[in-house]
């Protein structure tokens, strides 16, 4: 799955990642505009997950 894909399918289920991580906020998931890499960073940062986990459980939600 290369990244415009992996920002379509973001982009579907960042509604139930936002409610999976409580700590992920709006802000966290809008930064994915055009900056998919960084925003998974982010998300590293609060889940503690790898890039390849995080891409992963998008993947398979």
């Amino acid at each position: 799955m290369n990244n415009d894909q992996l920002e379509g399918k973001w982009k579907q289920v960042k509604g139930q990642f936002k409610q999976k991580y409580g700590d992920v906020t709006d802000d966290d998931t809008t930064y994915s505009e055009g900056k998919f890499d960084e925003m998974l960073g982010r998300l590293q940062e609060k889940t503690g997950k790898t890039k390849e986990e995080l891409k992963k459980e998008i993947d398979n939600m």
